[in-house]
């Protein structure tokens, strides 16, 4: 809703009100009449109306503008405020034929006009509100879309548009009307209308890149992915220093398996200024996704994260973990791993990958800090216990070992692998303090738990 800056006009209007109503008043002259006293009576009420409205005491202001209006009724913005008062005390009806009233008096005072429109809004009368802004629109052009929005709320569809594409013919195109329009289009379904629209901005405006990327962003929501590529290969040639359209160049290259295109475009997206970190982040997923189907590619890959080397998006290192971890390389998977850990503390199967890092890659005392805090978090969690007991038994400290192993145990639910793994972790951990007699008690638990070959 527009807010309409009126203070100057209402107070100047006010002042001069005794003056417009009853003339000019000769204070040195004796009252012949009752009008002197009309006139101080409409003064000392205005001004009391005034007060208690400042004060938000609406229901005394209501009153007093009454009791102006008892005096002279042919004054408009006494019923303007008398509405605004009324509306305040939530007295709807009042206020819809006060304010209604003030328009009576004064039909092309764009403030009554305004107040009214607002009030009609806010009690969900789109209607009425629709009839008032009308009455609005020749003020200034911004109603015209504030109609449009009224009328996608009664979902008379076809005369929004009508609205929304007389203001892109008058003022160009605008984010806000385009948001608009999106709306309507997915209320009715009308993506060949919508498509429409967007190639006819193309080719009434070929120099613009949003408006290919629109296009190409629409037709492939609407799986015309052919039409898409041919628009953002179009785009490239009429703008080749386009870096935004290699976010749809470089998908449409992989479907159509060029790998050598569709990293080009990949490292354009990455070296980026205008592009989005999250939006070069997807990219460098999907890549990552592509080299670990054709692996020959994955000194690119290596070159993409490099570039990336500020990334904060987990997901994405994430990713890189789980590669790296599939090729073996456990060293570059940790270093993903624990840069995803830090963006995402409370991710618990992160955490489990850069445990079981810390024990393959015979870091003990990394595994015993990390599982040790871990715990504090995942009382109940039995893999943390065995990992536990693994780095101290490492470490040469198995009475701790046994005790972490131990209350592991009772936590571990239908898994006969981890249960073995635990016997063989309690039997070493006896071992090391020379009670051969439990430790192989431990390795024959270990044993029958083992499935036969």
């Amino acid at each position: 809703m527009k807010q309409k800056i009126y203070i100057f006009f209402f107070l100047f209007g006010m002042l001069l009100l005794p003056q417009i109503n009853y003339g000019q008043v000769d204070f040195n002259k004796t009252p012949d009449d009752d009008l002197g006293d009309n006139e101080d009576k409409f003064q000392e009420l205005f001004y009391e109306a005034l007060k208690q409205k400042g004060i938000e005491n609406y229901d005394r202001a209501a009153e007093a503008f009454q009791k102006c209006i008892e005096i002279d009724n042919s004054v408009p913005v006494l019923y303007f405020e008398l509405g605004k008062s009324y509306n305040k005390l939530k007295n709807f009806g009042a206020a819809e034929d006060a304010l209604k009233e003030a328009v009576d008096k004064d039909p092309d005072n764009e403030w009554f006009l305004d107040e009214l429109y607002g009030f009609y809004a806010s009690q969900n009368e789109y209607d009425k509100a629709i009839k008032t802004v009308k009455q609005l629109v020749r003020f200034h052009p911004d109603y015209k879309e504030d109609l449009a929005s009224l009328y996608v709320r009664t979902k008379e569809y076809d005369a929004a548009l009508e609205v929304l594409d007389a203001l892109d013919a008058e003022f160009g195109i605008s984010v806000s009307r385009d948001i608009m329009r999106n709306r309507i289009y997915e209320a009715t379904g009308r993506k060949k209308d919508q498509i429409k629209n967007l190639e006819s901005r193309v080719e009434d405006n070929p120099e613009k890149e949003s408006n290919y990327l629109a296009l190409i962003f629409r037709y492939s929501e609407n799986n015309e992915k052919g039409k898409a590529f041919e628009t953002a290969k179009e785009l490239l040639k009429i703008n080749p220093n386009s870096q935004l359209v290699h976010l749809a160049l470089y998908k449409f290259y992989l479907d159509d398996n060029d790998a050598e295109k569709a990293i080009e475009s990949m490292k354009i997206v990455i070296k980026s200024t205008e592009i989005k970190p999250e939006a070069k982040l997807k990219v460098l997923t999907d890549f990552v996704k592509f080299v670990k189907e054709n692996p020959e590619y994955e000194t690119d890959l290596i070159e993409a994260t490099a570039m990336v080397s500020d990334t904060n998006n987990s997901k994405t290192v994430i990713e890189l973990g789980q590669y790296y971890l599939a090729k073996n390389n456990k060293e570059k998977a940790l270093e993903n791993f624990e840069v995803a850990l830090k963006l995402e503390s409370n991710n618990f199967e992160v955490l489990r990958n850069v445990m079981l890092l810390y024990i393959d890659l015979k870091k003990f005392d990394l595994a015993k800090e990390k599982s040790g805090d871990a715990l504090e978090t995942y009382p109940s969690q039995a893999l943390l216990y065995l990992i536990n007991g693994v780095a101290l038994n490492e470490l040469n400290q198995p009475k701790e070992a046994l005790e972490s192993l131990e209350t592991g145990l009772d936590y571990i639910i239908e898994d006969t692998k981890m249960e073995a793994d635990f016997y063989n972790q309690l039997s070493k951990a006896y071992t090391l303090l020379n009670n051969t007699t439990k430790a192989k008690t431990f390795s024959d638990k270990a044993k029958q738990l083992q499935p036969p070959n």
